[in-house]
């Protein structure tokens, strides 16, 4: 039994030395079956190269175009915006000294027209007054003329007194006195 074992396991070494051999071993069948397999590879790579690299190239180089065009693009809307902004913010500006001066305008004209104003209410009033003096010198010019009409009634109610009565001279001097006494002083000198 031992030799059968012995040739068991002599025929087992030659079997897997056989083996490693075939596996690492450079014999013409796995050459050609290499080299059959390279060329197959080899057209499969030009064959998908042709039918898919070539389009995905394509596709991914147009990609690339078009990613640069939009970000041309976008440099030159972002630059056209910065230019925007600075005109805005020089309108900002600009406004902002255009209402000083509308305002500064506007309070110039303010002050005009209160002065016309001012200027006009003063007019009026002297109008007004001038019209008051004037009324107040035609009253105190018809106060004189009623004085001198009481004053003519009186002298003539005394003279018909004096006519009615036949009276004496010192008499009509006495009643003359009286009168004047009675009228004021003021009265003859106004």
């Amino acid at each position: 039994m031992s030799g059968i074992l012995a040739s068991k396991a002599v025929a087992v070494m030659i079997a897997e030395e056989n083996v490693w051999k075939r596996i690492f071993g450079l014999d013409a069948q796995t050459l050609f079956d290499t080299c059959i397999v390279l060329i197959a590879m080899l057209v499969l790579f030009v064959f998908m190269s042709y039918l898919l690299f070539n389009p995905a190239r394509d596709l991914i180089n147009k990609r690339k175009e078009l990613i640069a065009k939009d970000m041309e693009s976008a440099k030159k809307d972002k630059e056209e915006a910065g230019k925007y902004k600075e005109e805005y913010d020089n309108k900002l500006k600009n406004v902002k000294a255009e209402t000083d001066e509308i305002m500064s305008a506007a309070r110039v004209k303010a002050k005009k027209q209160e002065a016309q104003i001012v200027d006009e209410a003063k007019e009026e009033a002297a109008r007004i007054i001038k019209r008051a003096e004037n009324e107040a010198v035609l009253e105190k010019g018809k106060a004189k003329d009623e004085m001198k009409q009481e004053i003519i009634a009186v002298a003539s109610l005394m003279a018909e007194k004096i006519v009615e009565s036949s009276m004496t001279e010192e008499e009509q001097n006495k009643m003359l006195e009286a009168a004047l006494n009675e009228m004021g002083e003021e009265t003859w000198q106004n």
